[in-house]
């Protein structure tokens, strides 16, 4: 039904557009709903001693504002970030816990602060399995968003190549608010809404969020997303300034999709008609009810349930408070948080490559007749039944998976004292600031993992191995109602840790448009933690071998401390021409500590990556039209790229396998806006870049010389995205008619740059209506179906690849879906 309402919908707005010209030529002038992203004239108060204008800055930058969320319409978070320049995002893991790289920069996510109004809701970019997108949300409470790639980065966040920071919606004089309904052809029912203004005389209140249901874009068997988030803040304006006090709540759960194989390893023939591109996942209902079994440290066997289902649960709590005041010139900020949260987090991984199921049956003989004797012959069963299952009458092939049980308990303090001021001197100004930060913060981790044997298959059922003699008697199963190896992966630590930085910048304006400027930070860190060590261990079931290899706690605890510090620094230089033309160059420097779960691990790689990051850009700005253009250089030196590789004879994904070396990435970043005329505007983002491995060493046996040159994993060379816009009146209608064309570039899931991920584009478009307080959108993500693969299979493929030129495993992108938004706004 829903569909066909969407449908409905879209014919209607494919309709209005047709009789666009007539209504266009009845009103020419006017461009209400015209693009407002970022131009030269937008506040930024990211990665700056004070709100200043974009053009203004030495850095590269962007502002998103409500509007552009519209005109984007990003299916998620990781999506809208991605259509900014320098940043490369993978979209396909669902609506958080996505992949957000800067500039080349080799991690997944790490070098990447989320923050909001300036200050982090967790000190570290990754938690235990989870960023920042789990827990700060896009919803109507964020009236703009602010992105700093590279540049000051470093001097105003740790652990930073780039800043995210959602600045949220405060109250005013007048009473305003919206909400809006966005249902959407995947099964998604969301309702968004804000309600801001005043309190009481220089007192003023604003509070929003979402509550949100989706079925996915992929078909689990069960619902993808459930939940929602609330934000609420409270503003007193001061004769001098202003304080004001916020409240965050999450409480969300969201499936995860995990990469699927596309072809038979064997053969190259698709799976399509097994596991749909667009529509499968190895989710399933079968994972609604697991059972979890491992030896606990006073040697007793435990079992507890899990449900698939529950997906990434995160529970968030925060407050904070923000001061600002102006005293005869000091501008002195002050802000604290404290957040608190819990994550439970089950997920069903890929593992290795679909085998035949022969093949992959007489891989057990040995040790099948060593525990049951004599065997003569295997045979498949439905998981738990003993209901024959024939391969052969499907794809002839069988596939394993990896269950995952996580449990985290997180909590971050941090605050921010910061004093600037603008001082007069013989030879210009200096803007000077000084700026102090502190953290107290840790989390916990209690995670198991355990492997399964399933069909190929959308929604795959189970199964087990069955061993018979020559009579056909059953004599013992390999697997125990589907599993194949309990307790895979078994670990449990606790970490704490403090911090502090001290951070200073200085901007000199020797004259007017010619302007320098300089910052340095330095952190220190003390973290000290606990692991449960484990051995091999059986459990004693002779009737299966699922549980003659697990893993178990010993009893024996691990104690850890480590105090890394870190500096890091940056300084640039901006002469404009005039309020049209500028150029700038800048260099940075960034140390990135190992973080605090590294003394909740056993043997893990203790690095700090280094970067240096030069950038040179010119600046063009005329009206509504403006181009930016960066070149970039980054060089990391060392680059930790150590792996947890899984080991298919034990089902281990807990092996670290140390990689270092380094990285180079050059390129050049284009961000800009043409307004053709008052009612067209293309704008678009492209980035050009080579990003090399360089100088590798690995003790594991790996060989570092097959690294030498490629290109860095799951990197393009080439990305970017271009977005028309048509914006007109008729009546007292606003129209907006846009659309966007997303470009990835070829990228390799491995070291060796064996298997490829080929490049893509997709297409989407959208319609906006806005009649006076009312406002409907119809909007459509890859219309045409395009096919494109993201990730590989990470798990055994990061190495050496999956034995194929091109990936025959992977997380595909989302296929043609649709969404219908209607706002009330007052």
């Amino acid at each position: 039904m829903l569909k066909s309402v969407l449908a409905t919908g879209a014919a209607f707005a494919a309709l209005a557009t047709a009789f666009t010209p007539a209504y266009a030529d009845e009103a020419p002038a006017a461009a209400p709903t015209a693009s407002n992203e970022s131009t030269g004239d937008d506040i930024i108060v990211t990665g700056s001693t004070r709100a200043e204008r974009r053009f203004d800055v030495s850095y590269a930058v962007n502002t998103i504002s409500q509007e552009d969320f519209e005109k984007i319409a990003p299916v998620n978070f990781a999506d809208l970030i991605g259509q900014l320049p320098g940043f490369q995002t993978e979209i396909t893991g669902g609506e958080v816990q996505n992949i957000y790289r800067i500039r080349g920069l080799p991690n997944d996510g790490g070098f990447v602060s989320f923050q909001q109004d300036g200050l982090p809701l967790f000190h570290e970019n990754d938690g235990v399995f989870f960023r920042g997108d789990a827990i700060l949300k896009q919803d109507l409470m964020t009236d703009h968003v602010e992105v700093v790639r590279g540049g000051p980065a470093p001097v105003y966040a740790s652990y930073s190549g780039a800043i995210i920071n959602a600045i949220t919606v405060t109250g005013g004089e007048d009473a305003r608010g919206k909400a809006q309904v966005t249902l959407g052809d995947t099964g998604l029912y969301r309702l968004d809404a804000y309600q801001a203004g005043k309190l009481a005389k220089d007192t003023y209140y604003a509070v929003g969020g979402f509550m949100r249901y989706h079925d996915g874009y992929r078909d689990n068997g069960f619902p993808n997303d459930k939940g929602g988030q609330i934000r609420a803040n409270l503003k007193h304006v001061t004769d001098n300034g202003f304080i004001k006090l916020n409240f965050n709540y999450v409480n969300d759960h969201n499936t995860f999709y995990l990469p699927i194989p596309t072809n038979n390893p064997l053969t190259g023939a698709s799976l399509n008609q097994y596991i749909d591109y667009f529509d499968g996942t190895m989710n399933s209902p079968a994972f609604r009810n697991v059972n979890l079994k491992y030896r606990d440290g006073n040697g007793v066997v435990q079992s507890r349930n899990s449900d698939l289902s529950d997906g990434r649960h995160m529970q968030m709590v925060n407050f904070g408070a923000h001061y600002e005041g102006d005293f005869d010139g000091w501008l002195v900020t002050a802000a604290a948080g404290y957040t608190q949260g819990k994550l439970d987090f089950t997920a069903f991984y890929s593992t290795t490559n679909p085998a035949d199921g022969n093949a992959f049956a007489a891989g057990y003989l040995a040790r099948a007749t060593t525990a049951f004797g004599a065997v003569d012959h295997f045979g498949y069963t439905l998981a738990g039944t003993n209901t024959v299952y024939d391969p052969y009458a499907a794809s002839g092939l069988v596939m394993q998976g990896q269950y995952r049980d996580i449990h985290s308990k997180f909590y971050s303090g941090q605050a921010n004292l910061s004093v600037a001021r603008k001082f007069d001197t013989g030879i210009g100004t200096h803007d000077i600031k000084l700026g102090v930060y502190g953290s107290l913060y840790g989390e916990d981790s209690r995670t198991l993992y355990q492997n399964y044997l399933i069909e190929v298959s959308g929604k795959p059922r189970t199964l087990d191995l069955v061993a018979y003699n020559a009579a056909g008697t059953e004599l013992g199963r390999v697997t125990d109602n589907g599993v194949l190896n309990y307790a895979a992966t078994l670990n449990q630590g606790d970490s704490d840790a403090k911090m502090f930085a001290l951070y200073a910048n200085d901007t000199w304006e020797i004259v007017p448009g010619l302007r320098i400027d300089g910052g340095i930070r330095h952190e220190r860190y003390n973290y000290k933690g606990w692991a449960a060590l484990t051995e091999a261990a059986n459990l004693g079931d002779t009737t299966t071998l699922a549980d003659d290899s697990t893993r178990a706690f010993t009893g024996v605890i691990l104690n850890q401390k480590l105090k890394p510090n870190v500096t890091n620094w940056t300084i640039g230089a901006n002469y404009d021409f005039s309020s049209h033309i500028g150029v700038y160059g800048r260099a940075s420097h960034l140390e990135t500590p190992p973080n605090v779960q590294t003394v909740m691990s056993i043997n893990p790689t203790i690095i700090t990556t280094v970067a240096d990051q030069f950038e040179a850009g010119l600046k063009l700005s005329m009206g509504r039209s403006y181009l930016y253009v960066t070149g970039f250089y980054t060089n990391f030196d060392p680059l930790n790229a150590s792996f947890l590789a899984y080991d298919p004879t034990t089902g281990r994904n807990d092996v670290n396998v140390p990689f270092i070396g380094e990285a180079q990435v050059k390129g050049v970043e284009f961000d800009g806006a043409w307004s053709v005329t008052p009612w067209f505007t293309l704008n678009g983002a492209l980035t050009v870049s080579d990003p090399k491995y360089k100088n590798f060493q690995s003790s594991t046996g790996a060989d570092p010389e097959q690294a030498e040159g490629n290109q860095i994993v799951r990197q393009p060379k080439v990305y970017g995205n271009i977005r028309p816009s048509f914006d007109f009146t008729t009546g007292d209608t606003d129209v907006s008619i846009y659309g966007r064309y997303t470009y990835m570039g070829k990228r390799f899931v491995d070291l060796y740059n064996n298997t490829a991920l080929p490049a893509y584009g997709t297409v989407g478009a959208g319609v906006t209506v806005k009649h006076g307080t009312w406002q409907l959108q119809v909007v459509g993500d890859n219309l045409f179906n395009a096919h494109g693969l993201t990730e590989g299979n990470t798990r055994t493929d990061s190495l050496a690849g999956q034995g194929s030129a091109e990936a025959i495993y992977g997380r595909p992108i989302f296929g043609r879906n649709f969404r219908l938004v209607i706002g009330k706004s007052w």
